[in-house]
């Protein structure tokens, strides 16, 4: 994703964020980012809580109860519908060739794994879908996905809700310079989950 793209989107979601539908599109995201969509939820929560720090807290609420659900499309995904909707989704990112030994992984040490898939900047799809796949309990998935899901975008809504202001002007300022960083964290993401785990 270029940075005049990004650039754009940021100016967009500010733009949008006062609109009545840019909290759709927030949830739609975060559950999406839970099961099958590759973008993250923080391209939409970041820029509409420094357009609009007072409801920063609601934004990360939203993110956090549209993720948990997301999770629960994943995990339905990799219990139920593997072969036919878990097996292309892997394919389509990837990460099939190492997916038998990560799910192995999740199966002996769920809560920990999905937790750290939950608040990382990694793909939380992956991990949701290998949860299914295993038959991890859900009340693991659910209190993992709460815990690390609602710690991460509560954390950022605490950050911009104090320092909205000035990382607006941070970003206009350093703009391609973060673009950079924040494309190098999303691709060192699915990087991580391909080769690394």
């Amino acid at each position: 994703m270029g940075t005049l793209v990004l650039r754009r989107l940021y100016d967009w979601t500010l733009a949008k964020a006062a609109g009545p539908g840019a909290i759709k599109w927030l949830a739609f995201i975060s559950f999406a980012d839970s099961s099958f969509f590759p973008i993250p939820p923080d391209v939409m929560q970041i820029p509409m809580s420094i357009a609009r720090p007072e409801k920063s807290f609601r934004y990360a609420a939203v993110s956090t109860v549209a993720s948990v659900c997301g999770a629960l499309l994943g995990y339905a995904i990799g219990a139920l519908l593997f072969k036919t909707i878990g097996v292309p989704l892997l394919q389509l990112y990837g990460y099939e060739d190492r997916f038998v030994a990560f799910a192995a992984n999740i199966k002996a040490h769920g809560f920990w794994w999905m937790l750290a898939f939950a608040f990382l900047p990694i793909p939380y799809k992956v991990a949701t879908i290998a949860a299914g796949s295993v038959g991890l309990g859900l009340p693991v998935l659910i209190a993992a996905s709460i815990l690390g899901r609602g710690g991460r975008f509560f954390l950022v809504a605490l950050v911009l809700r104090r320092y909205g202001d000035a990382a607006q002007v941070i970003i206009d300022k350093y703009f391609h310079q973060l673009a950079l960083v924040a494309t190098g964290l999303f691709v060192g993401g699915f990087v991580i989950v391909r080769y690394a785990l």
